[in-house]
C-alpha cells in the first residue's frame, strides 16, 4: 500500500543544510495500522508529510498503491492526494463554520455534488459520534470532539489511507483512548490503512500492528509491535518501552535483596500458566515477586516479573535452569550476596 524507498529530506536554512529525514525505507501493508514513534525533532512528521508529498523529498521514491507519487504531474498528484486523508494535533477547524460546514467544506473542495453532501456529512458525524453537535461551532467543542470532527472531515472522500500527525498529543489520557478506539473501528470496518505519528509508546501499544522508531532522521528499529515490546534492541526503543512497562526498582529495595534477583518474561499463552508456582513446588527455594505486570499488545499477553529467589545456591541454580526451559526470557540482574 505505502512504500518508501531511500527517502531523504534536506532543509536549507541560514546556517546551512539541515537533514530532516535521512535515507529512510519502509513499507506499510494495506489495512494495517502503522506507528512511527520518536522524540521531537526525530523527523517523523517530516516523513509523514513526504508520504503525501506535502514535503517533497530531496531524494528517494514514494509509492501509494503502486503509483510513484514523485513522477506525477501536479493535477495527477492532487487527485492522488484525495485518496489520503490527514488529521493533525491542532485540529485546523474553521472557527467561523459549524461542525456540519467544516465537514461539508472537504466534500465541496473535492467536487462532490451539493445534493449528495448532506447525507454524507450526516453519515460521517454518526460514525464519529457527533450527530448531536451538527450546528455547534469549534469553540463549543472539547478537544476530543474537535478531533472527531477532523477525523470525519478526513474521511469525507473515502480515502484509502489516513495519515495522523500527533493526533492525540493535545488530548487527556481518557480522550486519547476514545480517539484510538475510533481509529481502530475505522480501520476494522472500512479497511483504511492508517499511519500514526506519535511520541507516546502507549499509543503504539494500544493500536498499531507494526511500528518504527526514529532518531535523528533515521529509522533505528522496526517490526511488529509485539516483537518491539518483547525484544527491543536499541537503547532509545528500550527507553520508550520503559514509559509503558516501568520495571525500575527503588535502589533501597535492591540494597535489601540478598537473594538472586531475576527478570522473567512470559509471552503469549504461557503468560497465564502457573510456571513460577510449579517451580516453587518442585525445588526447595523461596520466591518473592517484587514487581509484575501483564500487558496486552494486540490482544496478546506479555508478562514481565521481577523475582527474588533465596535458598541453597545449588537448588537456586536448578530452579533457574527449570525456569529457563519454560519462560521466554530470563535475565539474572543481581546475584545472591
Amino acid at each position: 500500500m505505502i512504500k518508501i524507498e531511500n527517502v531523504s529530506k534536506v532543509f536549507k536554512t541560514k546556517s546551512g543544510l539541515v537533514p530532516g529525514v535521512d535515507d529512510v525505507s519502509l513499507s506499510v501493508d494495506k489495512g494495517e495500522i502503522y506507528g512511527i514513534v520518536g522524540y521531537s525533532g526525530a523527523g517523523k512528521s517530516t516523513l509523514l508529510r513526504c508520504m503525501n508529498i506535502l514535503e517533497r523529498p530531496t531524494t528517494g521514491k514514494v509509492f501509494i498503491d503502486g503509483v510513484e507519487l514523485l513522477s506525477l504531474a501536479k493535477k495527477e498528484l492532487r487527485e492522488a492526494r484525495q485518496s489520503m486523508g490527514m488529521i493533525f494535533q491542532g485540529f485546523y477547524l474553521v472557527s467561523s463554520k459549524t461542525v456540519f460546514e467544516n465537514v461539508t467544506f472537504a466534500l465541496k473542495a473535492a467536487g462532490v455534488p451539493k445534493a449528495k453532501r448532506k447525507d454524507r456529512v450526516l453519515e460521517l458525524l454518526e460514525l464519529v459520534g457527533l450527530q448531536d453537535k451538527i450546528d455547534d461551532y469549534p469553540a463549543q467543542l472539547s478537544g476530543g470532539q474537535k478531533q472527531r470532527v477532523s477525523i470525519a472531515r478526513a474521511l469525507a472522500n473515502n480515502p484509502k489511507v489516513l495519515l495522523c500527525d500527533e493526533a492525540t498529543s493535545a488530548l487527556d489520557p481518557g480522550t486519547t483512548k476514545s480517539i484510538l478506539k475510533l481509529l481502530k473501528k475505522i480501520n476494522q470496518e472500512f479497511g483504511i490503512t492508517i499511519v500514526i505519528i506519535t511520541h507516546e509508546m502507549e499509543v503504539v501499544k494500544e493500536i498499531c500492528h507494526r511500528c518504527a522508531v526514529m532518531q535523528d532522521g533515521r529509522v533505528i528499529e522496526e517490526g511488529p509491535t509485539y516483537e518491539i515490546f518483547a525484544n527491543p534492541t536499541e537503547s532509545l526503543t528500550k527507553a520508550f518501552i520503559q514509559t509503558v512497562l516501568n520495571f525500575e526498582l527503588p535502589e533501597k529495595l535492591l540494597q535489601n535483596c540478598t537473594g538472586t534477583l531475576m527478570r522473567l518474561q512470559f509471552r503469549g499463552d504461557i503468560a497465564g500458566d502457573a510456571i513460577v508456582s510449579d517451580m516453587l513446588q518442585a525445588f526447595p527455594v523461596r520466591g518473592n515477586i517484587l514487581h509484575g505486570k501483564v500487558e496486552y499488545i494486540g490482544d496478546i499477553p506479555l508478562g514481565i516479573f521481577i523475582m527474588e529467589m533465596t535458598g541453597e545456591q545449588s537448588e537456586v541454580d536448578k530452579a533457574i535452569a527449570y525456569l529457563e526451559g519454560r519462560v521466554n526470557q530470563l535475565e539474572v540482574i543481581q546475584h545472591a550476596r
